[in-house]
């Protein structure tokens, strides 16, 4: 019988996996990881399983070693497989995310420990440093150097010392564990009966094994998060690994306090903002079942569990869980797809649902709890529009006096107001006002934003900065350069003058270091050490301010411009959300909402507070056109620094594109977004019936052309952005 052979898939982007022979000394069974040499380069891979035999035996080279990390279980490598096969991309760029911590598939680091020998003193000088060490490691476990030294009280010398003198010897211990188990018995607050009939329902989907999916649809404020802290309490009672996504993970302060109010820990963490070292503990612990419960953003759902018995997706509609680099994903559909893989219920949660799960819970496919009241009878907020048509501001006010008259009333009544603007930095735009010029982006096709704090000029699609210059770039004048709209600096600066004595505080994506900051600005503004809170979409996830009673909304219009498909529901979701920020607890809140188009159907919906109204138009003007979800929409997206190559691929491409039976393509068109981080861009877009099978249309369709080295072809199934 000739040497056994496998298939290992490595963490590149090629087409699949590469046959290899197996060492006679190596056992190896589908999932393991291991070395494998390709080229003059050594990988890691995972042993993917038997080999194709389209390779002849001659020609195969053999694996390197097996690695002492737990396998890549079964579900895991047919999620990889599944989520390729759906977002047209090769198995190992999907593989990649899962095994994106390479450090963690070394062998676990020991810890060096020191304890006493037999060996006699002889003529050693005991000095009362060295007798206070000896003392200490007496009749006790062997300790780390530097815990021998603080507690001795002397310097590591003194103990290295006696080292070499053979008075301790050094011995190595296993590594502690890395997280502390979560105590599901641990007692939760007390709920109310809305609340203890959603969590029993969910305890019962988890004492039946098997996929479910549940949307847990509750008004801000209602507690939906301790109701599915329930489900992962019946999880861990059952042994099981539970996974909670979360859109903002730098936001997450007060969910991780809660959990640990609930739990007695902290869970794991897993977002961008860790280091290597705190990445590579977590991946090892996820992968040897100690971390039980992790919280993340969208990637923690590629990390290698081996009992996931639940996930959550919290905010559920969030655009952030869309991935829109690398491979194409939306992380709340992958992660039903998890689920079902796995076997096991997934839990939807929002205030307000994506249109896609609304529609599935109509069509029977998903189950709906609702929490339809606010939790320790909390009232929603009352929600007003002001008409800025009738009113005449001067251009360098963007707070009508009616909002300006609640602030100053929140205030003088000792409470807390929030305006919101989804712009970041000082203005969106810089001009000339002698010639007209406009401060671009020269890698991008898109103004450069004004950060006036920070004293520069910024890209927030490629992240350039430069300063901002003494005379315009275009005719040279002077003094001439305006800047044009507000962002959220610019409103702090009309409330300083407004409101002198108010203590601001700016929450924005790049005003906030990272989840440490986040939490600490979060803090103060629960304490009321902040009394106006001026932000972002970060200011509307999630935050339970109890003295918050105003939220003054500067521009409700914004997000309805572009003509995207999901721009009405996006901004409905949006609004509605920061809204829901007012009167949280025994206050009554109060929202106004500063609009030039009080009759859109997102407006009125907000002020009647009538989401259902809103949400059944939606769905008949979507479904009129056989839009998602209830048609399939597939966006091409052709890329390079050439753009004569691009146009070329492109053209190509539009004229193989495939067509009939409901099928038809769009374009191709140069993107909205030309221009994104020195690469030029075109797109074309495929629509098709709901029961079209597009992946393998798609790859018939760039089968037929054969793209240059310098040209990218990004497939995203079910696109979000259009840009």
């Amino acid at each position: 019988m000739g040497q056994r052979r496998v298939s290992v898939l490595l963490p590149l982007p090629l087409a699949g996996a590469y046959d290899y022979l197996v060492p006679p000394e190596l056992a190896l069974e589908p999932g393991d990881f291991v070395a494998a040499p390709l080229g003059p380069n050594e990988f890691l891979g995972v042993v993917w399983g038997e080999a194709s035999g389209e390779v002849p035996v001659a020609r195969l080279k053999a694996i390197i070693d097996r690695l002492d990390v737990p396998p890549l279980s079964q579900v895991q490598r047919r999620f990889v497989d599944w989520v390729a096969q759906y977002t047209v991309s090769p198995p190992g760029a999907v593989l990649r995310m899962a095994m994106s911590v390479s450090a963690a598939l070394e062998p676990k680091r020991p810890i060096l420990a020191y304890r006493r020998t037999d060996e006699p003193p002889g003529t050693m000088t005991v000095t009362p440093a060295r007798r206070r060490v000896l003392a200490l490691l007496a009749d006790g476990p062997p300790r780390p150097m530097g815990e021998i030294a603080r507690e001795a009280g002397v310097g590591t010398s003194v103990v290295k010392g006696l080292v070499a003198l053979h008075q301790l010897e050094a011995v190595e211990l296993p590594p502690p564990p890395s997280f502390r188990e979560p105590d599901w018995r641990h007692p939760g607050p007390t709920l109310s009966a809305d609340q203890e009939a959603a969590a029993t329902a969910l305890r019962l989907l988890l004492d039946r094994p098997g996929f479910a999916v549940t949307l847990l649809d509750g008004v801000t404020g209602s507690g939906k998060t301790e109701v599915y802290f329930e489900a992962i309490a019946a999880a861990l009672a059952q042994g099981k690994q539970a996974l909670v996504l979360l859109p903002e993970i730098a936001l997450s302060a007060e969910w991780l306090a809660r959990f640990e109010s609930r739990f007695g820990v902290a869970p794991a963490a897993w977002h961008s903002d860790l280091t290597q070292a705190e990445r590579r503990v977590t991946w090892r612990a996820v992968a040897e079942g100690v971390a039980r419960v992790v919280v993340g953003a969208r990637s923690a759902l590629f990390l290698p569990y081996p009992e996931l018995g639940l996930i959550v997706v919290d905010e559920e509609h969030d655009g952030a869980f869309k991935q829109e680099d690398g491979v194409i994903y939306h992380a709340r559909d992958m992660a039903i797809v998890r689920a079902q893989l796995g076997q096991h219920p997934v839990v939807l949660s929002s205030a307000t649902p994506s249109l896609e799960s609304l529609v599935n819970v109509e069509s029977g496919r998903y189950r709906r709890l609702g929490l339809p009241d606010r939790h320790a009878g909390a009232s929603l907020p009352t929600i007003e529009a002001i008409d800025m048509r009738g009113i005449r501001m001067p251009a360098t006010q963007f707070l009508s006096p009616p909002l300006r008259q609640a602030v100053a009333d929140t205030l003088a009544q000792g409470e807390q107001a929030m305006l919101f603007l989804n712009r970041r930095g000082y203005a969106p735009l810089t001009l000339c006002r002698t010639c007209g010029h406009r401060l671009n982006c020269p890698n991008c096709s898109t103004w450069l934003v004004e950060h006036r704090l920070a004293g520069r000029l910024q890209c927030h699609h490629c992240g350039r900065m430069e300063r901002l210059p003494l005379q315009c770039p275009a005719c040279g004048a002077e003094g001439s350069l305006a800047a044009c709209g507000p962002g959220v600096e610019r409103l702090a600066e009309e409330m300083r003058a407004l409101a002198p004595a108010a203590r601001l505080a700016v929450m924005a994506s790049d005003t906030i270091g990272g989840p440490a900051e986040a939490a600490e600005i979060v803090r103060s503004i629960r304490e009321h050490e902040v009394d106006i809170v001026i932000g972002t979409q970060m200011v509307a996830k999630g935050h339970n301010f109890p003295m918050l009673t105003l939220v003054g909304v500067v521009d409700a219009d914004l997000g309805l411009a572009g003509g995207d498909l999901r721009a009405s529901e996006r901004t409905y979701q949006l609004l509605h959300q920061v809204a829901g920020r007012a009167g949280r607890a025994e206050r009554p809140g109060r929202v106004l909402m500063q609009t030039y188009q009080p009759g859109e159907a997102v407006i009125a919906a907000l002020i009647a507070g009538d989401r259902d109204r809103f949400i059944e138009a939606e769905t008949q003007s979507r479904e009129a056109a056989c839009m998602p979800p209830f048609g399939r929409l597939v966006a091409l997206i052709i890329s390079g620094h050439d753009v004569d190559a691009v146009i070329r691929t492109a053209r190509l491409l539009g004229q193989k594109a495939p067509r009939g039976d409901g099928v038809s393509v769009l374009g191709q068109a140069p993107a909205p977004l030309s221009l994104l981080r020195g690469r030029h861009r075109h797109r074309l877009l495929l629509k098709a019936p709901r029961n079209v099978r597009v992946q393998p249309l798609v790859q018939a369709w760039l089968a037929q052309v054969k793209v240059p080295g310098s040209v990218r072809v990004a497939v995203d199934i079910d696109p979000y952005s259009f840009m």
